[in-house]
């Protein structure tokens, strides 16, 4: 089999692409608007063109002996780092971005388009946030690029994916109107929700996958294997992590607690390296930190915390009959919820579940439950990181 390519749309930090490239897939393009999720896609093109050349430098820039990502990326071929293209897709810059594709290109067919249009406005509790319940958000309408791609490069499949909230957007018109522009432009298609604890990722994480192909091929939706495992996030995916307190840790190298558990080594999360980055938590008030030991020791009895039924002098929000499930300890003994792009603005909702450590899980932390390497470096601050890992695809997943 030939090595097949793709092109991804609305890339993020490359979750999607990092799980394409582990099945064997060739990145031509990443078009993304966030500057930071393009610094990180530029690391991490650096990290794999260096990786298949045998070259170590990538672990330097790890260890902060090489202290400026830009000098990383003079390690590299100029066309490595300029497949990352930083612009937002709409019709002001989509013939400029076709333009950088095709200079890629060299006359190369496209095998296949990834990637999902931002899903807030699809999303269940952006609409429940907005009084318009987000109808007049102009991302409702992004997957119009998305086709407009299709028609460009003629794929012979395409990836799309969302979150479950899009089925129900509008009673289901917008997936009526990305059906009806795909079949359009030439495709056939069928989605399914999915979720990734049944692909290996320890976190009950639901997504629409549309998966199409062109009409001519005649193929089905394929039938994956699902294997909801065993592994626990405590014993098996933090195990190893130095404990922290609030507020402590690096986002450089620091050297790993313990061995990697059976767990780590066979998801690759663990993949070769003697240290971790990014292990880094946030800093914490008093109050704050009294509320996480309430919510942990509840927790220990299998029950959420209800915000409205915490003492008084605790409460700070003055709404107490909406969202009270704000503080959320992540479940040590099973699979994590759900990780959303909200971690960027606080940890409430994934507070440690180890009540020694008494604080939100770290960068890394969150990074493993979406399943990605260690050796993954996210750019930009603690908060772009944290964003960055929120709206990300699970690599294992997307493997």
């Amino acid at each position: 089999m030939k090595e097949l390519n793709y092109i991804d749309l609305f890339a993020g930090a490359g979750g999607l692409s990092e799980g394409f490239i582990r099945a064997g897939f060739k990145p031509i393009a990443h078009v993304e608007m966030n500057k930071d999720a393009c610094d990180t896609l530029r690391t991490r093109s650096a990290f794999h063109w260096l990786k298949e050349n045998n070259k170590k430098v990538y672990y330097d820039y790890l260890k902060l002996d090489i202290k400026v990502k830009t000098d990383l990326w003079n390690e590299v071929p100029d066309n490595v780092i300029d497949s990352v293209i930083n612009k937002e897709i709409s019709d002001n810059t989509r013939e400029e971005i076709f333009k950088l594709i095709d200079e890629k290109l060299e006359n190369i067919k496209v095998d296949l388009i990834i990637g999902g249009p931002p899903c807030q406005a699809y999303s269940v509790v952006g609409r429940a946030r907005d009084p318009k319940n987000m109808e007049d958000d102009p991302r409702n309408h992004l997957y119009k690029y998305y086709v407009k791609f299709l028609e460009k490069y003629n794929p012979s499949m395409f990836v799309f994916e969302n979150v479950p909230g899009i089925l129900s957007a509008k009673n289901g018109h917008y997936l009526d109107l990305i059906f009806e522009a795909v079949r359009k432009a030439g495709y056939e298609l069928e989605k399914k929700v999915l979720n990734a604890k049944n692909f290996g990722v320890l976190q009950d994480r639901k997504r629409v996958i549309i998966i199409g192909w062109r009409k001519k091929l005649k193929l089905e939706y394929p039938k994956f294997e699902e294997e909801e495992s065993n592994y626990e996030i405590l014993k098996d995916l933090f195990s190893d992590l130095k404990p922290l307190n609030n507020g402590e840790g690096i986002m450089n190298a620091t050297k790993y607690f313990t061995s990697p558990t059976e767990y780590l080594e066979k998801s690759g999360i663990r993949n070769g390296l003697d240290f971790v980055t990014q292990h880094l938590a946030r800093p914490n008030n008093d109050n704050d930190l009294e509320i996480y030991r309430i919510a942990v020791d509840e927790w220990s009895f299998g029950k959420r915390l209800d915000y409205s039924k915490l003492p008084k002098r605790l409460i700070k929000h003055n709404n107490v009959d909406t969202f009270t499930n704000r503080f959320q300890v992540v479940n040590g003994r099973g699979v994590s919820h759900t990780i959303v792009a909200h971690i960027a603005m606080d940890g409430h909702y994934y507070i440690h579940p180890d009540k020694n450590q008494n604080r939100s899980i770290t960068i890394r932390e969150a990074a493993r439950i979406q399943s990605f390497p260690d050796d993954y470096f996210f750019e930009g601050s603690r908060t772009a990181a944290f964003k960055q890992i929120g709206n990300a695809v699970p690599p294992l997943m997307a493997a």
